[in-house]
């Protein structure tokens, strides 16, 4: 799952939106980061977890090329982020909009994040990632600026021809997948270790 996900995830079990995301930035120990951030970090790597673990994302994998096998997990959590938003309504009950503004302020207004969070903030919310997700011009921009901050940029290429060919494929996993992963952040939250709360 990417940004838009896990955010949406946190909101779902009325966790840290910006502990939660913070997640993704978040390295080593749990115990480093300050309290606030830990229950979010915590269920962020649980989140992260069972994504790369759970056979409707395995299956969704074998379908890629060869050329992608190593893009293929971005690729698909970053289409996982397509079609939460495309499919928002569905899924909470307040706008995207409302929800981002709600996100970039939970951010801004956060102590001790991790220095690589807090630098792209403000481009994050001045390019509205998270309601970008929406179109799939907003997905191709998302996989364009993945690819150019990993080491190899190639292992990208046909990224986009390739999710649009997937489209069906992706949408269905999505939309198996994604439910499970709501009740789970919702039990994972009622059963955090009590060191992280």
């Amino acid at each position: 799952m990417n940004f838009l996900a896990h955010l949406h995830l946190a909101d779902n079990s009325q966790t840290s939106l910006a502990a939660n995301i913070a997640g993704d930035f978040a390295k080593g120990s749990i115990e480093h980061f300050p309290k606030h951030l830990q229950q979010g970090i915590w269920l962020h790597r649980q989140i992260d977890q069972l994504t790369d673990s759970h056979e409707i994302t395995k299956e969704l994998l074998t379908i890629f090329p060869k050329s992608l096998t190593r893009a293929a997990p971005i690729i698909i959590d970053l289409s996982f982020d397509h079609m939460l938003a495309k499919y928002w309504d569905e899924y909470h009950q307040q706008s995207l909009e409302d929800f981002a503004t709600k996100a970039y302020d939970a951010i801004d207004d956060c102590e001790g994040l991790p220095e690589q969070l807090v630098s792209i903030a403000p481009k994050m919310r001045q390019e509205n990632w998270l309601v970008a997700y929406q179109t799939r011009e907003g997905l191709n921009q998302a996989l364009a600026s993945v690819a150019k901050r990993v080491s190899k940029p190639e292992i990208f290429i046909g990224a986009q021809e390739c999710v649009k060919k997937l489209d069906t494929e992706i949408e269905i996993a999505f939309r198996t997948f994604y439910p499970q992963l709501m009740a789970y952040s919702r039990l994972w939250t009622r059963n955090t270790p009590p060191e992280y709360l």
